[in-house]
């Protein structure tokens, strides 16, 4: 089996190099859209922009021609979606037009588009059936709880891949599941993907919190009626309330909530010490899912009639309609009822 990953940010290069641990040598690709970054990886066998510190394995080949990276695979091989989630139709098109026969796609990006509030998944059927010239792909997410960097190092870690095809579940648990980390399967990609989407958000709302200093009691409280939101949102949709329950929702909840290396949790410390959104994206220099899908979470519950205050309230605060003050007390001000 061969596997090549399209991105080389944090996250693709840690799925590179966890790949290659294992898979044979010049088993697994890794494309660069940059040329310049390709050398550099290949020279210093290090990702220093986005992963430094961590020794690249001399077995991964990199490319930056797409063309070239494409080649190399077939029905049983992997090609893994390293992008977020606003590079993932452009991506899909692409390996849709160099694809020569069927392949097995997988993402790990995390979100929605902000324009239409669709999950990854369709927006990669979307794409395969306008470009996919009638051959049959297969496809999932690969997503749950995990920083880029721990995994890179091989600190242990456990993932969920979720799709319709149980061969393509099979092929990524042969892929990557071994030592420290594991790989569980679902057919539940909406429960997996509004998880994912979902808790980026209510991080952001934990940030706020623990950067205003309102104690541990109030984190408890924020992280349970988030996940509250979460389960009524996957329900709505069609997907299976009990996902939330598992790695993709309460597991990655409570990493991105609470771990130091969340983008989604710095953004919310940061709001709470009176930094505008512009200058703490500009510091940041990754993507804070969060904050460019609040907006289209929000869409997606009002089309499907269902109430998520906090995920409201965060997106007020990210639009500047409201102050982290007001926001509090409407929180906090709402009427009591009962919790089920």
């Amino acid at each position: 089996m061969k596997l090549t990953v399209i991105g080389a940010g944090a996250w693709g290069t840690a799925i590179a190099v966890q790949a290659a641990q294992h898979l044979p040598a010049e088993a697994v690709g890794l494309w660069t859209r940059s040329a310049a970054q390709a050398r550099t990886m290949q020279q210093l066998q290090e990702n220093s922009t986005h992963l430094p510190g961590v020794v690249l394995p001399r077995s991964i080949l990199i490319f930056d021609h797409f063309a070239q990276a494409m080649q190399r695979i077939g029905p049983e091989d992997l090609i893994v979606i390293a992008t977020p989630i606003s590079g993932l139709v452009e991506t899909v098109r692409r390996i849709a037009e160099n694809a020569s026969g069927p392949l097995q796609i997988v993402w790990l990006c995390k979100g929605l588009e902000a324009q239409t509030a669709l999950l990854p998944h369709q927006l990669v059927a979307r794409e395969l059936a306008l470009h996919a010239r009638g051959i049959k792909h297969t496809f999932g997410a690969l997503t749950g709880p995990s920083f880029a960097r721990e995994m890179a190092l091989g600190l242990p870690c456990a993932l969920t891949i979720a799709s319709a095809s149980e061969t393509l579940c099979t092929s990524v648990q042969k892929a990557l599941h071994h030592d420290n980390l594991r790989i569980y399967a679902s057919d539940d990609l909406i429960g997996v993907e509004l998880g994912g989407a979902v808790k980026n958000v209510i991080a952001i709302a934990a940030g706020i919190g623990d950067g205003l200093g309102l104690g541990l009691n109030a984190r408890a409280a924020l992280l349970t009626r988030g996940l509250a939101e979460m389960m009524r949102l996957v329900k709505a949709a069609g997907g299976r309330p009990e996902t939330c329950m598992g790695l993709t929702g309460v597991g990655d909840l409570i990493l991105t909530a609470t771990g130091d290396l969340s983008r989604n949790r710095r953004v919310g410390l940061l709001l709470a010490e009176g930094k505008p959104l512009s200058i703490i994206l500009s510091e940041l220099g990754h993507v804070a899912e969060g904050v460019l899908c609040a907006q289209a979470l929000l869409t997606l519950a009002n089309r499907l009639a269902v109430e998520m205050p906090i995920t409201t309230t965060v997106s007020e605060v990210l639009l500047g309609k409201q102050t982290l003050t007001v926001a509090l007390q409407g929180l906090m001000g709402r009427d009591a009822k009962s919790e089920y």
